[in-house]
């Protein structure tokens, strides 16, 4: 097996200190998206996560508390990773979500990878022996309550060849299928029957996914609720276009699923290691198994983080990474399109701000 983390594992980094920097943004449903920069700093360079855990309350207690942790000194890549694993990244009490963990020792171990490509004078795409390369995206969205045609029209007013994931709700009916079909701009349907006790839950309606199903032949079919006998039943005719998102976390939560997927999203801050990511991509790849990424709302670093990951090990896959503009229910022209270009920093772990 292909050990894509070894060629980084030994990098060597000094840190003398950090910083933490709050963000936010109130979308247009009034919801606030607070998310922290994490800032690395030595040998005159800086290195930059973000971390992207949901709890607004744990973001300020995280930015309250500042530099808190122990972080200062000589390491590799691989021992700092160790030191973080073993840090208390919570130190004001645990996240309500497990899944926070992983999120926020991504921003340290993304900023960490930042600060040493940057110390040593060179970028992620040489160190790996990868060529980035165009990157296919679509842009995620649900389509408000009740749902409604409105969040893909304003979207297509404005650019016409975009691609779409939508949030599959049961309140979509067959007037809104229709018009969904008629765009011919839905790669992928998620389902969020694997989120349990989030605000993004969706209850498991296995008419609905059959209508989906049906309506959409050439989608994927994301995280289905396949504990439902009856859900699986009726998803059975269309197995090789169900993949998953929630539940991965690991190479083992690949293996572990009930039979194995054509293709998978592997969104970095799920798998909270740079170690588990990269051997992810690397399990996807001996398999001949697809993989796309997905973001976390991210309003920094973070975006072009993933974006840069994605045109280094899958740029041709449904991509849940649109620029931010995106969010927006009518974007302003001007925006990046599909595919973006390769825009990375020459060092360093970053895509160009212009993403």
């Amino acid at each position: 097996m292909a050990e894509t983390y070894d060629s980084l594992a030994h990098l060597p980094l000094e840190i003398e200190e950090y910083a933490v920097d709050g963000l936010a943004l109130t979308v247009s449903s009034g919801f606030e998206r607070l998310t922290t920069l994490v800032r690395l700093r030595g040998n005159g360079e800086e290195g930059i996560g973000e971390d992207v855990t949901y709890d607004p309350d744990d973001q300020r207690r995280q930015q309250e508390l500042g530099p808190a942790l122990a972080l200062a000194g000589s390491w590799t890549l691989d021992s700092l990773a160790a030191h973080i694993a073993g840090l208390d990244l919570f130190p004001a009490g645990a996240p309500e979500q497990p899944a926070f963990l992983l999120y926020r020792r991504w921003a340290f171990e993304s900023a960490a990878l930042d600060l040493a490509l940057r110390q040593a004078g060179r970028g992620l795409a040489e160190v790996v022996g990868r060529t980035p390369r165009p990157v296919r995206f679509v842009v995620s969205s649900r389509l408000g309550e009740p749902a409604t045609f409105g969040p893909v029209e304003g979207r297509l007013a404005v650019y016409p060849d975009l691609r779409f994931k939508l949030d599959a709700t049961p309140d979509w009916d067959e007037a809104l299928i229709e018009r969904l079909v008629q765009t011919r701009a839905v790669d992928s349907i998620d389902f969020k029957g694997a989120y349990k006790g989030t605000p993004v839950d969706v209850p498991t309606d296995p008419a609905l996914y059959k209508r989906i199903a049906e309506a959409f032949p050439d989608a994927w079919l994301e995280d289905p609720d396949l504990t439902s006998p009856e859900a699986d039943a009726v998803l059975a005719p269309h197995r090789d276009r169900i993949t998953w998102d929630a539940p991965i976390h690991s190479v083992a939560d690949i293996e572990g699923l009930a039979f194995p997927p054509r293709t998978v999203n592997l969104k970095p801050s799920r798998f909270g290691s740079l170690k588990a990511l990269f051997a992810g991509y690397d399990y996807c790849s001996e398999r001949g198994m697809g993989a796309y990424g997905g973001g976390q709302y991210e309003l920094g670093v973070g975006r072009g983080q993933i974006q840069y990951l994605a045109s280094l090990f899958h740029p041709n896959g449904p991509n849940d990474i649109a620029p931010g503009g995106y969010d927006a229910l009518d974007p302003v022209p001007g925006l990046p399109t599909s595919p973006l270009e390769p825009s990375f920093e020459p060092t360093g772990f970053r895509w160009a701000p212009s993403s």
